[in-house]
């Protein structure tokens, strides 16, 4: 077992990710969960959870679920209420659970003086703070938890909401509903709408492509699993087959995209086009303005609406530690795999990765590169420093896969799955194996880090919970 102790923040799918590989590992660790419970969003009762009633995933079973642990259910893309139940089950048969303290929400991490890092929460179970010292911390908070609300000019008179406060279709039944942007949330609600509101609108100001959730007989995402198509080849072919199956939503109303496919996430709706097209819903131009309860568009037109709702996305969001320990520069921060701070502080990011199709089993490969990472630092040094040395040495890996993703905020941690997991993969292999510590001349980048890390080392792991 480990001589060193780690905190894994959050309890959702990259935590319970990072805690099922430390436990692999054999890394000593605690587990920390705001909720009452595993789950994450997923569980709508969560206070924090940005789930809906109507909510289902958008990637197939098959190609999300836990390799070691397959879903029981036959659907093929499950209900948010099998997936909490699901969560529930993973960390049972592993062990998990009781390794979090549920109900308490970690308000602070500051470095010490040999190198750790000192934790503070709130709402231990003991009532009283919590503060406890850890060699490293993994942060696994989510990256949808914290709304993106943008800036409008005027002001709305009616009820304003973000798609987070959105629980069930009840909450618009009569109301004329307004939809600010079309991403998979947004035209989930669409969808629910339609059957309660007495009107529904959705303002867009970029196009969209839609992929169908079933194409030739299968879950959509299921086919072309084995080696990846060239990018360009891929857009080429996807595009045209989508064209035949759901049509051009241009007809709908919709712009025409002004990027290729996959260089942003695909809505993967097709009902919302099926809507359009009876006329239970319409397309309506950007926002120029609020004013009472009209709205006023772009194109000089306005209409009243008693609801608007912010399908804006999210922003990430990890306010218990100072920005620039996590290296954040322009929309996110800047980490090696989208996991390692270039100074190895001894913070590790999981889950701060989108991608089409990568899955929680991508997110757990992440937490196994993790966990070999934190393996080697104390039982093969060498091949640590040379990890660290790869990271400060040379390029990092391209995990676009050859696409040209928009420059929007929520895509600045975007990668294709097939790039990073390969990159994931290499990277983790390396830690494992003798010949990845290849001897070259030491800078003073090792020298330093192994001073921190030499410190947390001669520092008995403490288990005391002070108040």
């Amino acid at each position: 077992m480990s001589d060193h102790r780690y905190a894994v923040i959050g309890a959702g799918p990259s935590g319970l990710s990072a805690a099922r590989a430390l436990q692999k590992a054999g890394i000593e660790f605690d587990g920390f969960e705001a909720s009452r419970g595993v789950g994450g969003l997923w569980d709508i009762e969560n206070p924090r959870s940005t789930m809906y009633e109507s909510a289902h995933l958008i990637s197939s079973r098959t190609t999300t679920e836990f390799a070691e642990f397959p879903m029981r259910t036959t659907a093929d893309y499950p209900s948010h209420r099998e997936l909490i139940a699901y969560f529930r089950d993973f960390a049972d048969h592993f062990g998990l659970t009781d390794r979090f303290r549920f109900d308490t929400k970690v308000t602070s991490l500051e470095r010490t003086e040999d190198g750790g890092w000192m934790l503070e929460a709130t709402g231990s179970a003991a009532g009283e703070p919590l503060k406890q010292r850890y060699d490293g911390v993994i942060l696994a908070n989510g990256t949808l938890a914290e709304p993106n609300v943008p800036a409008f000019r005027g002001e709305f008179a009616g009820e304003l909401l973000h798609t987070s406060a959105y629980k069930s279709a009840s909450q618009l039944t009569g109301k004329r509903v307004l939809i600010i942007g079309a991403g998979n949330s947004g035209c989930d609600i669409a969808v629910d709408a339609v059957h309660h509101a007495a009107s529904v609108d959705m303002s867009v100001r970029r196009g969209y492509y839609f992929v169908p959730r079933y194409l030739f007989g299968k879950p959509s995402d299921t086919l072309n699993q084995g080696r990846p198509l060239p990018a360009r080849i891929k857009q080429f072919v996807d595009t045209r087959v989508l064209r035949a199956f759901t049509g051009d939503p241009v007809r709908f109303g919709f712009p025409r995209p002004d990027y290729k496919i996959y260089e942003s996430h695909p809505i993967v709706n097709t009902l919302i086009l099926n809507h359009l097209g009876q006329g239970d819903l319409r397309i309506v131009p950007d926002i120029d303005r609020f004013d009472g309860r009209a709205v006023r568009f772009r194109d000089g037109s306005s209409s009243e609406y008693d609801t608007v709702i912010l399908a804006t996305g999210y922003k990430l969001d990890y306010p218990f530690v100072d920005r620039g320990e996590l290296a954040w520069t322009g929309m996110a921060p800047r980490l090696y795999l989208n996991a390692f701070t270039p100074s190895f502080n001894g913070l590790y990011v999981m889950g701060m990765i989108e991608a089409s199709g990568i899955g929680w089993q991508g997110r757990y490969e992440q937490a196994e590169l993790i966990a070999a990472y934190l393996a080697a630092l104390e039982r093969h040094p060498e091949r640590a420093a040379a990890f660290r040395r790869r990271v400060a040495g040379e390029p990092w890996p391209d995990l676009t896969g050859g696409y040209h993703y928009l420059g929007l905020e929520r895509m600045s941690y975007y990668v294709n799955k097939d790039a990073y997991r390969g990159a994931v993969r290499a990277a983790t292999r390396m830690l494992k194996t003798d010949a990845a510590a290849p001897t070259s001349r030491r800078g003073p980048f090792d020298r330093l880090t192994d001073r921190r890390m030499s410190a947390s080392v001669r520092r008995p792991s403490s288990k005391k919970v002070t108040a």
